[in-house]
């Protein structure tokens, strides 16, 4: 069957025009720019509005090349770094998450924080990370283990901080309480209050560090199950690829690299992601730029545009950019 071509061109520029407007200067952006009605976000230069900024521009394929412009983005975001536990943070996320995300923007400019994560060193041997893992919340009834189990893993690597122990260590003890059922984390501490499409989000963040250890998913087969069974189901959130968000990214992510080692369900895979791109780019087509509110987030808008970049890998030829798409994770683990 001959599928549609879909052209994101105007899509792009959409996102790229956006961007424009949160930079405050060289290398310096704000992650918002208005306020909410709480006034809780944190208006002006951001740390997440700075390494999304470096984000957008290297997925939309126009990294900046002029020196100035490098330094100033390099030192803009090492500024972030705590120079006494070594770890960022940002309002809105746990340091775990700041830090790995830090760390990971100033990896595309092939640089590293200024400072040793000390809070971190007691986590940087075999035994220190299993002991680490398996005190994590996984029963509880959100799912912060994605980001504080998947979020240890990019700083230490990024920065060559562990070996070839710590990794084996670090996946070994993935790969043994991977849920069998589902494919995600952890077994025998699923908890039914707990909807499978938040545990997914969860889990994706793990998968994209067996990505980049080119590392065999636990249960593939499991996983693809999942994924179409809560979308076939619709038992994702009810605004699923209806804003600008990252559980749509956490969803293709899931479908289309588990495809990769995996032939289990592969057009059914393929039909739903397609019938999905369909949906999603109609949306962003019909996005009010200058008043949506998850268009105003660079995080988020950095969301969509991953699950865009991972959707014209899944389905080549058929989501189609005059400059194709570069997603981070392909470089380095963490978004």
């Amino acid at each position: 069957m001959t599928m549609p071509i879909f052209d994101i061109n105007p899509i792009l520029a959409q996102i790229r025009a956006r961007l424009d407007k949160h930079r405050l200067d060289t290398g310096k952006y704000s992650r918002w720019i208005w306020q909410d009605k709480g006034g809780r976000r944190k208006l002006g230069i951001n740390e997440y509005g700075c390494a999304d900024a470096a984000n957008i521009l290297y997925t939309l394929n126009c990294f900046p090349q002029e020196e100035e412009t490098r330094r100033a983005f390099v030192q803009t975001l090492q500024s972030f770094q705590n120079p006494q536990t070594g770890m960022f943070h940002e309002p809105t996320h746990i340091k775990m998450h700041s830090t790995a995300h830090c760390t990971a923007a100033l990896e595309l400019f092939d640089a590293r924080p200024l400072y040793k994560f000390s809070e971190l060193e007691k986590y940087m041997t075999p035994e220190g990370i299993r002991a680490y893992l398996e005190g994590l919340a996984w029963g509880g009834e959100t799912a912060p283990f994605g980001h504080e189990g998947a979020g240890i893993y990019p700083p230490l690597v990024i920065t060559r901080a562990v070996g070839q122990e710590w990794l084996d260590a670090y996946f070994g003890w993935l790969d043994e309480n991977c849920d069998t059922a589902s494919g995600l984390w952890r077994k025998n501490f699923i908890n039914p209050a707990l909807p499978m499409w938040l545990r997914m989000g969860a889990g994706f963040h793990f998968l994209f560090n067996y990505a980049d250890a080119k590392r065999q998913f636990p249960y593939p087969e499991a996983l693809i199950d999942t994924c179409l069974d809560i979308y076939d189901r619709a038992l994702l959130p009810p605004n699923f690829g209806e804003c600008c968000h990252f559980i749509e990214m956490d969803w293709v992510y899931c479908l289309n690299r588990a495809s990769r080692q995996t032939p289990h369900r592969f057009y059914d895979i393929r039909t739903a992601l397609y019938n999905f791109a369909e949906k999603y780019i109609a949306y962003l087509e019909s996005v009010d730029w200058e008043r949506d509110e998850s268009a105003n987030d660079l995080h988020l808008l950095f969301g969509a545009l991953c699950c865009i970049a991972e959707l014209q890998l899944a389905l080549p030829g058929t989501i189609q950019s005059t400059v194709p798409l570069r997603l981070v994770l392909d470089r380095r683990p963490f978004i």
